[in-house]
């Protein structure tokens, strides 16, 4: 029995080889860190009037007694903002989901940099 196991670990130390003696490289991120936080900080506190000024009109606008939730969408993405009042305060908005038009994930930042593509700042 301890034949078939002896196989399957030498299998996997030459499959981690990569011929030259050199390891092979490190996984490299797509999409830095720091970039992501920065486009959904331009979403996370904003009021409704900020947000048309940065997508437009938003496909959906649905009020539910104080809360709202607006919805921005293109061939890339569909973002849900929910927003909330604090306190007197105009509400704000404290949370966004994001997806394809399928319904498959898709990143909350990839989507805002795809809401804003071709738009002017």
């Amino acid at each position: 029995m301890r034949f078939p196991f002896a196989i399957l670990g030498l299998a996997a130390a030459l499959a981690a080889c990569t011929g030259d003696g050199t390891p092979p490289p490190a996984a490299v991120s797509a999409v830095p860190v720091q970039r992501g936080g920065a486009l959904l900080d331009r979403v996370i506190g904003q009021t409704a009037p900020a947000l048309t000024s940065l997508f437009g009109a938003p496909v959906a606008d649905i009020r539910e007694g104080p809360a709202r939730k607006l919805q921005y969408g293109n061939a890339t993405c569909v973002l849900d903002a929910y927003l909330y009042p604090k306190g007197r305060a105009e509400p704000t908005v404290s949370y966004v989901d994001a997806r394809q038009p399928d319904g498959s994930p898709i990143d909350r930042a990839s989507c805002v940099g795809a809401l804003q593509v071709g738009r002017k700042h």
